[in-house]
């Protein structure tokens, strides 16, 4: 089978087009033919390995200290179910599925194993492959960090780092739970946030959300890029801090923040399953939530896709598409 494949750490050009071998499904696996992946910033920084200081170490040990354990990267795909292992229950022989291939990563071929347990489920009916594609990774983050912090109705959140792949499903959630959003980001990318929801845009090039006085229920920080205490100060007096990326300094200050006040911080890795897939499955086919597509390749030019995102231009997602039978 093709497959995108990279033996050393580096930059984009570290990854190479090349025939490997297809795998076989074990007994409790499906195989699954895939039709669509994507680039999203995680690849790109385990490509790179930049890593934050925190996590270096651990990360190091999944995916490899020297070079790469797992030579194929990718961690959300679309597809079609091609063969079933003997302990296979929920899927069979020609579904049409989506799901996340978690830290074992893999998407960027034509053909993938994964087994029951993982993120794995039928897809949205009133998706391509392309668009669900887009949501196991995006979608499951932004879920599991929203319902983390408890959000109710009637709220004010600010999501930062609002236009991408997790920003943009933040959004559409924070909505249909019935909150007031606020979407931070550049200029380029306002006009998308207020076309999936966002009450209000802030062009963090020209104005800093900290500095406004304005106060937040929930600040859910995907960017990373704000200062941690004005965030913090940003709050209202039992607001929620999220950060899906944190530094060990801002790990540490948020403990002290939650041990210290009414505030609650909330950070970590956000937890898989097939039934928040589900969920998801089901609010996209209400029409509660759509996928957002900057724009797509094709797997053979996976490295220009990962160059393309590593300028921090992309608007929701960029996709790899396999095959074009």
């Amino acid at each position: 089978m093709k497959a995108i494949v990279f033996t050393k750490y580096g930059p984009p050009d570290v990854l190479q087009f090349q025939e490997v071998e297809k795998p076989t499904p074990k007994n409790n696996e499906a195989l699954i033919r895939v039709r669509a992946a994507t680039v999203t910033a995680g690849d790109c920084e385990i490509r790179g390995f930049r890593i934050p200081i925190l996590f270096w170490l651990p990360a190091r040990i999944i995916f490899g200290l020297t070079k790469p354990r797992r030579p194929i990267l990718g961690q959300e795909l679309a597809g079609d179910v091609e063969a079933v292992g003997k302990d296979v229950t929920q899927v069979k022989v020609g579904d049409q599925v989506f799901a996340t291939t978690g830290a074992g990563l893999g998407a960027y071929a034509e053909y993938k194993c994964l087994p029951e347990g993982r993120a794995l489920a039928i897809k949205p009916i009133n998706m391509t492959y392309e668009e669900a594609a887009t949501v196991p990774t995006g979608g499951l983050v932004a879920l599991h960090f929203l319902r983390k912090a408890n959000i109710q109705s009637g709220e004010k959140v600010l999501i930062n780092g609002a236009s991408g792949s997790i920003g943009a499903y933040a959004v559409q959630l924070a909505k249909h739970l019935g909150t007031e959003v606020t979407g931070v980001d550049s200029a380029e990318k306002l006009g998308m946030l207020r076309e999936i929801g966002a009450d209000q845009v802030i062009d963090y090039t020209q104005e800093d959300f900290t500095k406004s006085g304005e106060t937040y229920d929930v600040i859910f920080d995907v960017a990373a890029k704000s200062s941690y205490s004005r965030s913090a100060g940003s709050l209202k007096r039992d607001g929620r801090y999220i950060s899906t990326t944190p530094g060990l300094s801002q790990m540490v200050r948020g403990l002290w923040t939650s041990m210290t006040s009414r505030k609650k911080v909330t950070t970590g890795l956000a937890s898989e399953g097939t039934k928040n897939l589900v969920f998801l499955k089901e609010l996209i086919e209400a029409g509660k939530i759509r996928s957002v597509i900057d724009r797509s390749y094709p797997l053979e030019q996976t490295a220009e896709a990962h160059k393309y995102v590593e300028k921090g231009l992309k608007k929701g997602n960029v996709v790899i598409t396999v095959g074009n039978d």
